[in-house]
C-alpha cells in the first residue's frame, strides 16, 4: 500500500512507524521512541502539537455544533476568522472561500479566476501559466499547474490548459542569466508566454512566492515579483500566489509575497492557517475581483460540502490568535538568518552542500555533486530518501525531497519547525539534521 499527500512524495505505509502521541515539538511512536518535528510534518504544524488552547476551542465548538452547512448558515467562527484574515492580509485581499486544504484552495483560486473573466465577458481567457519546479497540489487542476514530472506524469492529457515557463531561481538561473539577473530573465519568460498564447486567452499566472517541495524553499529573486505584477497588469492577466506552504507566517510575514512588496489578485493559503489541528485552507481574492463576480453572479461559484466548516474555522481562529498574541511572526522573521546560519555552521566543510536558502522557518539545504558546476548527484542514488530514513533513525522529522533540479535529479532537505520552537529545540533540529546528512554522505562514499 502507498499514499500520497499534497506536499509529500509516495511512501510505503508498511514501513512507517505508528505515531501514538505528540506534544509541542515532539512526537512518540508505539515503541516509545521520540522524534523532534524539524519540518512541522510537511510545513503544517506551526504551533507544534497538543496545544491546550487550540484543542479547547475545537472541543467547545464541537459541543455547540460541529458543522453548520455554509449554504444554510453563517457562524461566529466563520465570521471571526474572516475578519482575522482581512486584518492579517491587509490591502484589498478581503473576500474568501474557506476549504479543507491546499489542493482545494488552489482549485478554488483557478475557479475564481475563470469566473472573474466570465463575469467580464472574456470567456476566451482559459489558459493558465505556471512554472516548472513548482508544486500546487493533487487535484487535476492543481496537478496540471505543477512542474513536477514525478508526480504529474501519470495524469498527463487530463489537465486544464496550461503553459509552463522556467523557474525563477537565483542559485540556478535560466540559461544566459546570472544570480543578479535571474529575476528579470524569468519574468521576461512570462511575458513571452503571454504573447505567444495571446493575452486574450490567458486567465492567470500561478506561482509560489517561495517555492516549497518542488524547489526547496526558493525565494523569488529580487525584483521578480514586481516585474511579474507589472506584466500581469499590462495584459489583463490575473496574478495568483500559491502560499499554501509558504504563507500564514511560515516565512516571517503573514503573506509570503508581502516580503516582495506585491499584492496578488488571488491567493491560496492552508497549512499554517489552522496548524494541522483541523483541515483548513482558503482561497482569497481582492475586492476588484469579487466585485466583478458579485455583480454578474451574486456569489462565488466554487464551494464544497465542507466549505467554511465550523469546527475547522474555530481551530483557525484559535491558532491565529496565539500566533498574534505571542508575536510569533516576529520570532520567525528574526530566526530565519539565525537558523540558516546554524545550519551552515553545522555543515561547514561538507563539500556536497551547494546552497542553504529560504526565509523564516522555511529553510532548505541543497546537495550537489560539484559545487562549481552545481551538478546534482545521480538520481538513482536517491540520497533524499536515505537522508529521510537516517533522520528518522536519529529521532528527527525533516522533509527531504528529490527532483528539484529537473524533476528527476536533485536532493534537498527542508526544515520548517514550529513557529514557537525554542532555541534549544532549533539547535537539536540543526544538530540531528546536519548529523543525518553527514552520515548518509559518508555511508555512500560521498563525504
Amino acid at each position: 500500500m502507498s499514499s500520497t499527500s499534497r506536499s509529500g512524495s509516495i511512501t510505503t505505509v508498511a514501513a512507517l512507524p505508528k505515531v501514538v502521541r505528540a506534544r509541542g515539538s515532539y512526537l512518540w511512536d508505539a515503541t516509545g521512541k521520540s522524534y523532534i518535528d524539524g519540518s512541522g510534518g510537511p510545513a503544517v504544524y506551526c504551533l507544534g502539537h497538543a496545544n491546550a488552547e487550540v484543542n479547547r476551542a475545537i472541543c467547545d465548538q464541537l459541543d455547540a455544533i460541529a458543522h453548520g452547512y455554509r449554504y444554510n448558515f453563517t457562524s461566529d467562527a466563520l465570521e471571526e476568522l474572516t475578519e482575522i484574515l482581512r486584518d492579517r492580509l491587509g490591502g484589498s485581499l478581503r473576500e474568501m472561500v474557506f476549504v479543507t486544504g491546499g489542493s482545494e484552495a488552489v482549485e478554488s483560486c483557478l475557479k475564481i479566476a475563470l469566473q472573474y473573466h466570465s463575469a467580464r465577458g472574456e470567456k476566451s481567457r482559459r489558459i493558465f501559466i505556471s512554472r516548472e519546479r513548482s508544486w500546487h497540489g493533487n487535484t487535476l487542476g492543481a496537478l496540471g499547474l505543477s512542474g513536477f514530472a514525478e508526480r504529474t506524469a501519470a495524469y498527463e492529457g487530463a489537465f486544464i490548459p496550461s503553459v509552463k515557463i522556467p523557474p525563477a531561481n537565483a542559485y540556478r538561473p535560466i540559461a544566459g542569466a546570472t544570480a543578479e539577473t535571474a529575476g528579470a530573465a524569468a519574468a521576461a519568460k512570462l511575458e513571452e508566454a503571454i504573447l505567444k498564447a495571446g493575452p486574450e486567452n490567458v486567465a492567470a499566472f500561478v506561482f509560489e512566492p517561495v517555492v516549497g517541495a518542488a524547489g526547496g524553499c526558493v525565494p523569488a529573486p529580487p525584483g521578480y515579483a514586481q516585474a511579474v505584477r507589472a506584466i500581469c497588469n499590462r495584459y489583463g492577466v490575473l496574478m495568483i500566489a500559491d502560499e499554501v506552504m509558504s504563507g500564514a507566517g511560515r516565512c516571517g510575514t503573514w503573506r509570503a509575497l508581502a516580503h516582495d512588496g506585491v499584492e496578488p489578485d488571488i491567493m491560496s493559503v492552508a497549512k499554517g492557517l489552522a496548524g494541522g489541528y483541523q483541515p483548513l485552507g482558503a482561497a482569497v481574492c481582492t475586492t476588484r475581483v469579487w466585485a466583478a463576480i458579485r455583480d454578474a453572479y451574486g456569489a462565488f461559484g466554487t464551494g464544497h460540502t465542507f466549505t467554511g466548516h465550523t469546527a475547522a474555522c474555530a481551530a483557525g481562529v484559535a491558532v491565529q490568535k496565539i500566533v498574534a498574541r505571542e508575536g510569533l511572526l516576529q520570532r520567525v522573521a528574526a530566526n530565519g538568518p539565525r537558523f540558516s546560519g546554524w545550519l551552515g555552521e553545522a555543515l561547514a566543510g561538507v563539500e556536497a552542500v551547494g546552497d542553504i536558502r529560504g526565509r523564516g522557518h522555511f529553510i532548505a539545504v541543497e546537495l550537489v555533486a560539484d559545487r562549481v558546476t552545481k551538478q546534482p548527484f545521480d538520481k538513482d542514488l536517491k540520497l533524499f530518501l536515505k537522508i529521510r530514513a537516517r533522520a528518522m533513525e536519529n529521532g528527527l522529522i525533516c522533509y527531504p525531497v528529490g527532483g528539484n533540479v529537473d524533476g528527476e535529479s536533485g536532493d534537498i532537505v527542508i526544515f520548517a519547525p514550529p513557529y514557537n520552537a525554542s532555541d534549544d529545540e532549533l539547535a537539536e533540529i540543526v544538530d540531528k539534521g546536519a548529523r543525518s546528512i553527514r552520515q548518509v554522505l559518508v555511508a555512500e562514499g560521498l563525504g
